[in-house]
């Protein structure tokens, strides 16, 4: 069976939850699955001023972090992440270009990667940070897994052909019901990575 890493950045939860969901099903359908938090880059005293986002950093301290290992190991994999100004948060991008040395020996080559976001208002660039990302996914040479209209619930969570998308408060709580859609897009991923892979 496929190897999925489900990589995330959170700031104080969202994203975070969403790929809870994803590592879930993942593992429902039988993928091997490695669960990792893109490396905070925010210095504390920034993370400090924001109670949720401290509250979020100290409760995720334990969970391991990611790193070009992790992409090299994966056949494909599942990012989630924060839309930041229509596109990746700094935290991202950084991980993404110390990714340079794969990429320069073609190893992101056919690996299947599919991505979540949230934002906090539906017009906030959910759309744009996508595909913004998937363009430098097709940089890597990696097959894009997005959910299109595969299932009604891509309809019943906000209608997002890119990815799973939701709004959140400022505490980080998920305002939409989109558990299903996430769950449908990670076994899509797992389906179409054991394709490419096998």
């Amino acid at each position: 069976m496929a190897k999925i890493a489900v990589l995330y950045y959170s700031s104080t939860g969202a994203n975070y939850q969403l790929a809870q969901w994803a590592e879930g099903a993942l593992s429902e359908a039988g993928a091997e699955v490695k669960f990792l938090k893109i490396p905070e880059t925010a210095p504390e005293d920034a993370i400090a001023q924001n109670p949720a986002w401290q509250k979020h950093y100290e409760a995720t301290k334990d969970v391991p972090e990611a790193s070009p290992d992790d992409l090299d190991w994966a056949d494909g994999f599942i990012f989630s992440f924060p839309t930041r100004f229509g596109n990746v948060p700094g935290q991202v991008k950084q991980f993404m270009d110390i990714c340079g040395g794969l990429w320069a020996q073609g190893k992101l080559v056919n690996k299947v990667c599919s991505a979540m976001t949230s934002a906090q208002n539906p017009h906030g660039g959910q759309e744009q940070t996508l595909s913004n990302f998937y363009t430098s996914m097709f940089h890597w040479g990696c097959i894009i897994a997005g959910p299109g209209y595969t299932d009604d619930v891509i309809f019943a969570s906000g209608g997002n052909p890119y990815g799973t998308s939701t709004t959140v408060d400022g505490e980080g709580n998920i305002q939409d019901d989109v558990q299903k859609a996430v769950e449908h897009q990670a076994r899509r991923t797992f389906d179409i990575t054991n394709k490419i892979s096998g």
